[in-house]
């Protein structure tokens, strides 16, 4: 058999929209396939305005403008993340604040949300981990309390849900990654989902490099100019017409997904009756897209099952080195609960193949191979 790999990005129809390009003579952000994108997304994902920005990394750094952090503002988030979800915050000064997660889901536990609030907490990161929700009910609580912002980094949740509400149009904002490893993608893109209507204006000042251009495009003023903080945020027509493709198969693609998802799950399933594995677990809120097949492995085995996977042809990933263990998670930010959750899941998590080009006999091999590693190894 050939190689497994972990990730081949979906090719469906994405160059079927490049040929329009030169019929419509606009190359930059904010053209025909940067709109259709925008109303796509605010159409499926029920926000109220949504802008197509280069990166979900792009995305956090406005949310941290939009909320005016400054030096020495207090983030809370999960430490189990990738690094933009931190770094966004510290380029304005602000310290990331980092909890443990809850050891079913690998979300932000909201137990331990509020003993970490204090009079310079400014917001709750709510990252749904594999394209499931976080426990939304009770952070909205927590943060209506204490009269916090959420935001939701979705980079891995398009199209997942929370109690039938999709994942972007619960927080305040909300952000989705369209890099080449998630379910849709445009090789590199992002989006920023608004959902509090105070940011909306500001919002599209920022993502046009601190100008007024969108009142001027809209004939509101005679002249844009530097009004604001602002960066070069906006994603390519190029990109947009690659990811409109790749959007208008959204739902074929995630119900393929979700068919390996299920086809993992029913055959690893024994090894969890076992003992020896635990598979993801879904909360009865939660709809997700099947973004990430996981299996969380005991008694310290995941990286000689890692090598025996690759032995054979078969490549597995671990995921985040949680950031407050970092060197520069270390130096910048805070820990407000023990970590042991984090930590036992990064030290134990294996992500398997799951990719639109996996045949069901794949799926078969790598099930069947991490099975002979057990009987040899338990």
């Amino acid at each position: 058999m050939n190689k497994i790999n972990f990730n081949i990005p979906s090719k469906k129809k994405i160059f079927e929209n490049f040929k329009k390009l030169k019929k419509f003579n606009h190359y930059s952000n904010s053209g025909k396939f940067t709109n259709d994108c925008e109303q796509w997304l605010n159409k499926n994902i029920k926000s109220k305005t949504c802008l197509l920005v280069h990166s979900c990394t792009a995305a956090l750094e406005m949310c941290s403008l939009l909320l005016n952090i400054k030096k020495d503002d207090e983030v809370i988030m999960p430490s189990y993340t990738f690094v933009s979800t931190a770094n966004a915050f510290i380029l304005r000064g602000g310290k990331p604040v980092f909890i443990d997660v809850d050891p079913d889901t690998c979300n932000i536990d909201p137990s331990k949300i509020e003993k970490a609030i204090t009079k310079k907490t400014r917001a709750i990161i709510a990252v749904h981990y594999a394209g499931v929700s976080c426990d939304m009910d009770k952070i909205l609580k927590i943060a209506k309390k204490n009269s916090l912002y959420i935001v939701e980094d979705m980079a891995q949740g398009i199209l997942s849900s929370y109690k039938n509400r999709p994942l972007g149009s619960i927080g305040d904002l909300a952000t989705i990654s369209f890099h080449e490893t998630k379910n849709i993608h445009c090789g590199e893109g992002g989006a920023l989902l608004i959902n509090n209507p105070k940011f909306i204006k500001r919002a599209k000042i920022i993502r046009d490099k601190g100008t007024n251009r969108d009142l001027f495009n809209q004939n509101i003023v005679n002249k844009y100019t530097w009004v604001d903080y602002g960066s070069s945020y906006g994603l390519s027509e190029i990109n947009a017409a690659f990811l409109y493709s790749q959007l208008k198969q959204a739902k074929k693609i995630i119900k393929k997904r979700l068919m390996i998802f299920n086809h993992y799950h029913k055959l690893l399933k024994n090894l969890e009756i076992k003992n020896i594995i635990k598979r993801p677990l879904i909360p009865k809120y939660a709809k997700h897209n099947g973004h990430i097949y996981y299996i969380l492995i005991r008694n310290n085995k995941r990286d000689k099952l890692m090598d025996y996977l690759k032995q054979k042809k078969i490549q597995s990933v671990f995921h985040y080195v949680p950031l407050h263990s970092s060197p520069f998670g270390r130096k910048k930010s805070n820990c407000k609960s023990n970590m042991i959750n984090t930590n036992y899941i990064s030290k134990n998590l294996l992500r398997l193949p799951l990719h639109l080009n996996l045949k069901k006999k794949e799926i078969e091999k790598v099930c069947e191979t991490i099975n002979e590693f057990f009987k040899k190894n338990i």
